[in-house]
């Protein structure tokens, strides 16, 4: 059975979720502002799942329609064939958002679309109760100018939960945003790989995954394999599939940071990770390196400095960083910064920038690769 799924993500980053839906082979991938859509079984699912760095979960789409009124949203969700997904006993809370639609109340959405789940399974399941003590099947809404899609998540913890980050530095970078730098930088692990200011090593381990080929969820686990209306075995065969592709070499991949402290919480991490002793981690002050002669690339996520003094020490690192990085024209240099004046204190015009969110916050992913 065929079935159209939604890769929800960070603004910025749909472009690089679709490339990576397409280079897999999956089918009819199409990207909107914040998701990206494909077709596909639950087998496609689990892969999705497993093998996805840049997307934040699966959506299992139910179905879609306009809803301009409450008596629309209701009607439209009763139609959908909930019986098909849902037993007597799974739990199914609601949850969803509304954005330039008339119906906007949140909370009111949520009740109606619950009301209309129950409604339709009573009759279809020929029952006057439902237990919801089973598996959770998480329903989603989501109306976007008065079309209402309605989901299934299948994925549960968000996938850029890996499992390897329970030690945080003070400002740590999400997983999913990270795995989109390294895609932008197209590193294969072919050059040198540069983190000076590695913190919780969050950019370091996606390259390094992604250079051996290890995919993000091959080690967990996902809400749909407890569900009954497929086999969910292939959950199972898509992640020894995954881990039999991988490819685990030492790299010429680098963190360092001037904290003790993020050098602990990063060895920490890579150790979780399973990447003990392929990335190499020392104590350097990322302005003081000698960077003369050096190839290959550098992403980093040096402080942003929202705060007024905070700043002005942010934008005194982006000076010395841009002075110590001219004695290395050849090494490709992308930089995430949330200052609209970063090229002016680091002293360069980048070749391309690219806007990006890490968490809510607008930043630019400055690129230096000519």
């Amino acid at each position: 059975m065929k079935y159209t799924f939604c890769v929800p993500c960070l603004m910025g980053v749909e472009g690089l979720v679709a490339d990576e839906l397409k280079f897999n082979k999956f089918e009819n991938v199409v990207a909107e502002n914040g998701r990206v859509f494909f077709d596909g079984d639950m087998s496609e699912c689990a892969r999705a799942n497993v093998t996805l760095r840049c997307g934040e979960r699966v959506l299992l789409v139910v179905g879609k329609f306009r809803a301009t009124t409450f008596d629309m949203l209701f009607e439209g969700v009763k139609a959908l064939p909930w019986e098909k997904f849902i037993g007597k006993t799974n739990a199914f809370p609601v949850k969803g958002y509304s954005i330039h639609s008339k119906l906007f109340s949140v909370r009111d959405c949520q009740s109606i679309t619950k009301k209309a789940i129950v409604e339709k399974l009573k009759f279809k399941l020929g029952t006057n109760f439902l237990t919801e003590t089973g598996a959770k099947m998480q329903i989603q809404f989501s109306l976007m100018n008065d079309l209402c899609h309605i989901f299934i998540d299948t994925t549960g913890a968000p996938l850029y939960k890996r499992g390897y980050r329970l030690a945080m530095n003070e400002a740590p970078i999400r997983e999913t945003l990270a795995a989109s730098m390294v895609k932008v930088a197209r590193y294969k692990g072919r050059e040198p790989f540069y983190d000076v200011f590695c913190g919780s090593g969050t950019i370091v381990i996606e390259a390094a995954m992604a250079a051996m080929n290890i995919a993000p969820g091959a080690r967990r686990k996902f809400d749909a394999e407890n569900w009954s209306f497929f086999d969910t075995s292939v959950f199972e065969e898509q992640r020894e599939a995954a881990i039999a592709r991988e490819n685990r070499v030492k790299m010429p991949i680098y963190a360092s940071d001037i904290s003790p402290e993020a050098i602990r919480i990063c060895t920490e991490n890579i150790k979780r990770a399973g990447l003990e002793g392929l990335i190499e981690v020392s104590r350097k002050d990322a302005t003081a390196i000698d960077y003369t002669g050096m190839t290959g690339t550098l992403i980093s996520n040096p402080p942003y400095g929202e705060r007024l003094l905070e700043l002005e020490e942010a934008r005194d690192i982006y000076e010395n960083l841009g002075a110590a990085l001219k004695k290395a024209p050849e090494l490709k240099k992308y930089i995430i910064s949330s200052d609209e004046r970063f090229e002016d204190y680091f002293g360069k015009k980048a070749d391309k920038k690219r806007k990006l969110y890490n968490g809510m916050i607008k930043c630019n992913l400055y690129m230096y690769f000519k």
